[in-house]
């Protein structure tokens, strides 16, 4: 399980408690939201920064020299516009980037206990850095998801502005039961109320038990990121970026209907995913929110070899076979209207940002590749017969469609 799902899953097990279950009321007179779910998000985004902030010092040496942000826009996963241009900061913004990064998760994650002012100032900067992670990469919705539990470092008199004052509107009734509370009339006590009383009491004590192993990681100087110590998975430890890779590789696929792959005069045709890097002349995507799983996998491959991810070889077999399913997950099929290749190969190519201004750029290209060499040789459906028979896969049939 990738760590933005397990943060998925912590983030919408705890929303279940912002909810009164007998009542469909915008405004539930008897069932505010309790503290302890409120805390509960806190302790989520204290562990989500503060995790991604240790792993990186005790990580890669880059960000302890502050050099990582000389590499992270052009090695990210999946790049997007903003990043080509980012990249070509001067080293001493780089710097500047990495310090407020430490600064943001190392430092900043502690003003949720330092009082409400400096809580509400850990919620906006938390959000303001999102903000700027959405800008400069695709990342999928895992910054907007740690928005979430940021949200809960607000109290009412600072979100009080996005609601409209008049005597029918929530932020009118909101006071009125404010002044209610504050002459000490005291709330009915339903049955209602005690049980969800009890439920948070048990979540509290869930939360602080299964937070146990998860601290105890966090000051280990052998941290591990993106884990759960337990089946539940409701109670994580999360970071991000322990590693940056320092040059970009990618993994081309290539197919061929020449009847020898090993032949001179054999054409071989690229395979356009829809967002990685392929055609040096492709812009590079925006998606986030929205998640390009296969991307992403074929970013991992890149640097690692395929035996390390047999999944590509099986992704090759369904490309030999023509199949819908998989070709559906590309932006550019070359062999689309004819027969499918009779044989597909990986080649491993390092990418470079272009300059901007420079020839390459000029003539329409945001990357530079070179060829490093094969990463998987060619293959043909007959030749993954056994392949697929050994990991029980079935053999893909040729659709013709």
């Amino acid at each position: 399980m990738q760590g933005w799902e397990s943060q998925l899953l912590e983030t919408g097990f705890l929303g279940i408690f912002l909810c009164p279950l007998w009542t469909l009321s915008r405004l539930p007179r008897g069932t505010p939201p309790s503290r302890i779910v409120l805390w509960g998000f806190r302790w989520l985004i204290f562990r989500i920064m503060l995790g991604a902030g240790l792993i990186k010092i005790r990580g890669d040496r880059c960000w302890r020299d502050l050099t990582c942000m000389d590499f992270h826009y052009e090695t990210q996963p999946v790049p997007n516009p903003a990043a080509y241009f980012l990249h070509q900061s001067p080293w001493w913004v780089h710097r500047g980037e990495t310090l407020g990064n430490h600064f943001v998760e190392l430092v900043v994650p502690f003003f949720i206990f330092l009082g409400r002012r400096m809580c509400v100032l850990h919620g906006a900067l938390q959000i303001l850095f999102q903000v700027i992670l959405i800008i400069s990469g695709n990342l999928s919705f895992l910054n907007w998801l740690t928005m979430v539990p940021s949200v809960a470092c607000f109290d009412d008199a600072t979100l009080g502005f996005l609601f409209p004052s008049g005597p029918s509107g929530l932020k009118y009734r909101v006071l009125k039961m404010q002044e209610e509370a504050a002459r000490g009339a005291p709330a009915p006590l339903r049955y209602g109320c005690v049980v969800r009383q009890a439920v948070h009491l048990a979540l509290a004590v869930l939360v602080a038990w299964l937070s146990v192993p998860v601290v105890l990681n966090l000051l280990s100087p052998t941290q591990i990121m993106n884990t759960s110590f337990n089946p539940l998975r409701i109670v994580n430890t999360y970071g991000a970026f322990g590693s940056i890779t320092k040059e970009r590789t990618e993994v081309i696929l290539q197919g061929t209907a020449a009847p020898n792959a090993s032949s001179p005069d054999a054409v071989w045709e690229d395979y356009e995913f829809k967002c990685k890097p392929g055609d040096p002349g492709r812009r590079p995507c925006l998606i986030s929110p929205y998640h390009y799983r296969l991307d992403w996998l074929m970013w991992f491959a890149a640097f690692q070899t395929y035996e390390h991810n047999e999944w590509i070889i099986h992704l090759a077999g369904k490309l030999l076979a023509n199949d819908a399913s998989a070709l559906s997950l590309l932006a550019v099929n070359p062999f689309e209207g004819r027969a499918p290749p009779r044989w597909l190969r990986g080649e491993h190519y390092r990418y470079k940002f272009s300059r901007p201004g420079g020839p390459h750029a000029a003539a329409g290209k945001w990357w530079l590749r070179k060829r490093i060499g094969p990463y998987f040789p060619p293959v043909s459906l007959r030749d993954l017969e056994d392949y697929f028979r050994s990991w029980e896969w079935p053999h893909p049939a040729v659709d013709v469609d």
